[in-house]
């Protein structure tokens, strides 16, 4: 009976663990070629508004980014937030 209920909670985690895996929402994405300062700092992680302003200026005054490695030309974007945000970070629609 004790091997039954260890193998029942076992089990249980078991389910738990890979329902969590099946039903996980996909992350949030931004367009950093489109969104606004207040969008990007939302779902950007370690990304205030301030490097998110800076972030709509650069493109304002270069044109789009063609690659996420672009970003860290932006003065207070290196490449840890880059790494931190690559998931998150779309260029295109």
């Amino acid at each position: 009976m004790k091997v039954t209920s260890i193998f029942a909670a076992g089990l249980a985690v078991a389910l738990l663990c890979l329902s969590s895996i099946v039903f996980a929402l996909p992350e949030d994405t931004v367009n950093i070629n489109q969104a606004s300062a207040d969008e990007i700092a939302t779902v950007l992680k370690g990304i205030g508004v301030k490097r998110a302003e800076a972030i709509v200026e650069y493109r304002e005054e270069f044109g789009r980014f063609e690659s996420m490695e672009e970003l860290v030309a932006v003065q207070g974007i290196g490449q840890h937030i880059l790494n931190v945000n690559k998931d998150r970070i779309v260029l295109t629609e």
